[in-house]
């Protein structure tokens, strides 16, 4: 069987949405399919898309052939997880101190102010 990752159109007339599948290359664009790895958004700018890169490498391992466009998604979101990582790591704030909490109130009181028994 041979196994492609490709586009699955959904959305609106005019208003375009796509899941990226792993489908059997003999099933229509819109058929069955094995797996769904992630969407892809045209309409949206920048970040339009996310995948599972593991699961794309690992159907890639498989054999299965990626369309030309979930290629180069597959390239943006590599390069997008390699940046990420590196822009967090020195950013990261230190961690603030706790605040200092309230005293300690007793358990409970009267409405003369004084405690009850318990």
């Amino acid at each position: 069987m041979a196994v492609s990752i490709r586009l699955r159109r959904e959305g609106a007339k005019n208003r375009p949405y796509y899941k990226v599948v792993v489908a059997d290359s003999r099933s229509p664009r819109d058929g069955k399919f094995i797996e769904i790895i992630g969407t892809y958004d045209p309409k949206k700018p920048d970040h339009n898309s996310t995948l599972k890169l593991d699961r794309a490498e690992y159907w890639i391992s498989k054999g299965a052939q990626p369309s030309d466009t979930v290629r180069s998604l597959i390239k943006k979101n590599k390069k997008q997880v390699a940046s990420a990582p590196a822009k967090a790591t020195p950013e990261q704030p230190a961690p603030a101190a706790p605040a200092e909490a309230p005293p300690a109130r007793p358990i409970a009181e009267t409405a003369t102010g004084e405690p009850t028994g318990s």
